[in-house]
């Protein structure tokens, strides 16, 4: 290894070429965050130049670590490939095109031959490819196209003419509504920025104004140049210095271990990004999603839950980057960059099912099922399962076994603190029998004692009769779920129709018995109860006081209103005209503004009353037996 302090004037003076492998990042410095400090840095040096004593201290860039290529012959540039420092390398190019600029702007051809040799390699004719070796720095390709077409923009018009979407009719930079090519944004700013510069009346003449720009730009910034040796591995390096600058995500580190794989491989690379990775470039892996404390990329939750289908182990997530490694190397030989590809190519159509509830699929399905109850811990399971190449039937099969086991422990209230021990106990269970359906369901009903148990028919009948559902048991968006569920179950039509909850999501819940029944609905011989009244019942009861027979019949009134069998959805607008009118009201606006199985019954009832609301518990209760079912040692529910 060796270490060198070079000005930017020495970096890039030489015949060589700085390559971006094309599995690093693309380019991702900014204004707001890079730009407008480098400008200070070298307004700074420029200035101390054109005013100062003649004593100029080096302004230091960090350290920039390259690893020379083999040559291919006496044709063509030397090639060094970035391992850190791209997006300074490639900042300092749209500096020195800037600078190329603003000083042909003026007019000022003295130095311009000095730039021109900094930002172009000389002698096409000894190039192997004149079209690519031309170049100071090469990017990454994701980058090319706009880092080419704005380097070789020679003024402002050129810069129009090469990207005329990002400039109004009057020919300024659009500020509103576009997000430019991070080359031509760079080069813009740079270059409006010295020309301003060079431009102020005070001081000395812009000759001289531009003469001391360029050597501050030249001269006054310094790099820390660090060459790998033969015998240094590059990878290792990369790791060292993964946290510099921009943040590094595990994924952008697995990314680079996949593809230096592949380059050792002597695999085509770039046909391996075309076909497999890009895919994981987009926003939808990049958007970061909260999970309790935890925000990561979308792609990082995906790769977590991937190593745990495959591994059949809890998988470290603030380890991801060496858990991903562990996976690689716990085969003999290692897994390729390609039979990785291949893993993560296959794993990534599940998930996406998963995630997005893409009914075609038994895990969209599934992920319809669930996603409302955010257990998530159940992700890897499903992969497996998903992964399985079981027949869609098998795989329906055993992915409701997983909604019964989820939804009847919510609405038993049963804790879901241990979900990941359970579905990761489960996954090593059929990891190491088989994966079958009837391997799963004895895996579950093996499950003994609060935290674990799959609730028995008994037992979640009984909740669904009784349980103060929507006030304990269920949040908002869990309880839509069972209500959507048994809607289907109710229209005779499959639970999951395409599309799943899509016309449902934005339904309100409705207590038909309201909270605040007090003022329109009476109660029976007692007539009307203030809710001060109902109150001191309440207070009564936990207090282990006696109860008057009125009192026990305010407190059972109380009990049945957030069981299932009083809710149902309703349009959020109709649900607030009519939450607390009395129900022949309710009635009326029912008739007029709803189809759904869960309501139409309600047309036809008289009166609505506990006894009503006990049927139609029970009537639903019956309903989730079948909906979430839960078979036995022997198979049958």
């Amino acid at each position: 290894m060796e270490s060198k302090d070079l000005t930017v004037q020495q970096v890039f003076q030489d015949r060589r070429q700085y390559m971006v492998p094309f599995y690093q990042r693309t380019y991702v410095w900014t204004l707001k965050d890079q730009w407008q400090q480098l400008w200070d840095d070298i307004k700074t040096k420029a200035e101390a130049r054109l005013f100062g004593s003649g004593s100029y201290t080096p302004h230091f860039l960090g350290a920039i670590v390259l690893d020379p290529q083999p040559p291919a012959g006496l044709i063509g540039v030397d090639t060094l490939h970035i391992i850190d420092g791209q997006q300074r390398l490639t900042t300092l190019q749209f500096v020195l095109k800037a600078l190329l600029i603003a000083i042909e702007r003026q007019d000022l051809s003295g130095i311009k031959q000095i730039i021109t040799v900094v930002l172009m390699n000389s002698n096409p004719d000894t190039m192997r490819d004149p079209n690519i070796e031309r170049y100071k720095v090469w990017p990454t390709f994701r980058d090319r196209n706009d880092y080419k077409a704005a380097i070789n923009a020679g003024n402002w018009d050129e810069l129009r003419e090469a990207f005329p979407d990002s400039f109004t009719q009057r020919q300024s930079l659009r500020l509103i509504g576009i997000r430019h090519p991070p080359a031509l944004e760079a080069i813009w700013y740079f270059s409006e920025t010295f020309d301003k510069w060079l431009c102020d009346k005070e001081g000395p003449n812009p000759t001289a104004r531009a003469e001391a720009l360029a050597t501050a730009v030249l001269q006054d910034f310094k790099f820390v140049s660090i060459v790998l040796g033969e015998a240094d591995d590059a990878q290792v390096i990369f790791e060292t210095l993964n946290g510099r600058g921009a943040r590094l995500h595990a994924t952008d580190l697995i990314r680079n271990f996949i593809f230096m794989r592949a380059d050792q491989e002597n695999a085509p690379a770039e046909e391996l990004y075309d076909c497999f990775w890009s895919r994981f470039e987009d926003d939808y892996w990049r958007k970061e999603l909260a999970r309790g404390r935890m925000r990561k990329p979308r792609l990082e939750w995906f790769v977590h839950a991937t190593l745990q289908a495959e591994l059949g182990e809890e998988i470290d997530l603030g380890r991801l980057y060496y858990e991903y490694r562990r996976f690689v190397f716990s085969s003999t030989p290692a897994k390729t960059a390609k039979s990785q590809l291949d893993t993560l190519t296959a794993f990534s159509g599940h998930y996406r099912s998963l995630i997005d509830g893409d009914v075609t699929a038994p895990i969209g399905q599934f992920g319809c099922r669930i996603a409302p109850f955010e257990v998530t811990t159940a992700h890897p399971l499903a992969l497996l399962i998903a992964q399985s190449g079981l027949s869609a039937e098998s795989q329906s099969t055993m992915f409701g076994y997983l909604a019964s086991f989820i939804v009847r422990r919510a609405i038993c209230g049963l804790t879901a603190k241990n979900y990941n021990n359970i579905f990761l106990g489960l996954l090593r269970h059929l990891s190491s029998t088989e994966c079958t359906p009837a391997n799963l369901q004895e895996g579950l009903i093996a499950l003994r004692g609060e935290t674990t148990r799959w609730p028995s028919n008994d037992e979640f009948r009984n909740a669904c009769l009784r349980g103060a559902l929507y006030s304990g048991s269920l949040d908002a968006k869990a309880m839509r779920a069972v209500l959507t569920e048994i809607e289907f179950y109710l229209r005779g039509e499959a639970r999951i129709e395409d599309g799943f909850g899509s016309d449902y999501a934005n339904l309100d819940i409705d207590h038909i018995m309201p909270l605040s029944w007090f003022k329109h609905w009476p109660l029976g011989d007692f007539g009307y109860i203030d809710e001060s009244e109902a109150s001191l019942a309440d207070q009564k009861r936990i207090s282990g006081h006696d109860l008057s027979e009125r009192e026990q019949a305010i407190l059972d009134r109380q009990d049945c209103i957030p069981r299932l069998g009083n809710l149902t959805l309703l349009n959020l607008s109709v649900n607030r005209e009519v939450q607390a009118k009395a129900f022949d009201e309710k009635q009326s606006l029912l008739i007029d503004n709803t189809n759904l199985r869960l309501n139409v019954p309600l047309v036809a009832q008289e009166s609505w009353d506990e006894s009503t609301i006990t049927d139609r518990s029970a009537k639903f209760a019956a309903a989730a037996v079948s909906i979430w079912p839960r078979p036995n040692r022997e198979g049958t529910a």
